[in-house]
């Protein structure tokens, strides 16, 4: 695989973006429109398919890579939990921050002698720059019989723009008066083909869902990741600063 397009540089937001910026993110998060309200319903589906594996056993040792506000925990139970988060004050004051064992603000934090029964993660590896180097990593992180287990929306497909450009685009436009495409490229610079690659190179053993039809037709695409290739992932990072 060629990795030659890694670590990405996200598109530059213009100022009058950078203006609603933060206004927005919270308001998304949170649910607080109508669009982003019908949003959250429809993502309860990658949490729950990331849940799966622990609604019968809930001793798994589990580190969630961008954590966000938590929420995730309204759907598993898992202990001990740790997190992967670097904007901190999306969790301060969370109902389920008791609940984190460890917290770090990024995944080269965590030494490699620890060891994770599952690394999960939903709605975060289409934002990560330097995606390959976190998806090697998690690999050397996991036990043997260990599992990376993700959910993101299906960037890069017909299904996916039209969505979005339908409901929160449109409100994006009515309060804003602005082009919502704009910051969805800021936001999303992996598509979903290309984190099913990256996956696909370190991972031997993947299984794939889909929120739709099939993967072109589709919302979301959830993986379950096993027996990691431990060879190609330390050989990735020991090279990629070559």
């Amino acid at each position: 695989m060629n990795f030659d397009a890694f670590p990405k540089k996200r598109p530059e937001l213009p100022e009058e973006f950078i203006q609603i910026y933060a206004d927005h993110y919270k308001k998304n998060r949170e649910g607080n429109t109508s669009a982003t309200s019908v949003s959250k319903k429809m993502e309860a589906w990658m949490h729950k398919k990331v849940a799966e594996d622990v609604q019968q056993n809930h001793k798994k040792h589990t580190l969630e890579i961008g954590a966000g506000t938590l929420n995730q925990l309204d759907y598993e139970i898992s202990d001990p939990y740790d997190i992967v988060e670097p904007f901190t004050k999306l969790y301060e004051g969370s109902v389920h921050f008791s609940k984190i064992k460890n917290s770090y603000r990024d995944i080269d934090e965590i030494d490699l002698s620890l060891r994770y029964d599952r690394i999960t993660s939903v709605a975060t590896f289409e934002h990560i720059e330097n995606l390959p180097h976190v998806i090697a990593k998690s690999a050397l992180l996991l036990k043997n019989d260990g599992c990376l287990r993700f959910a993101i929306p299906n960037e890069g497909t017909f299904l996916w723009k039209l969505g979005y450009m339908l409901t929160t685009g449109i409100e994006f436009r009515l309060l804003y008066g602005l082009n919502y495409e704009v910051l969805m490229r800021h936001e999303h610079i992996n598509s979903a083909a290309e984190i099913e690659e990256i996956a696909h190179y370190f991972f031997k053993d993947i299984r794939r869902k889909v929120f739709g039809i099939h993967s072109k037709i589709a919302f979301y695409r959830f993986y379950e990741c096993k027996t990691p290739n431990l060879e190609r992932a330390i050989e990735y990072l020991q090279n990629e600063h070559k």
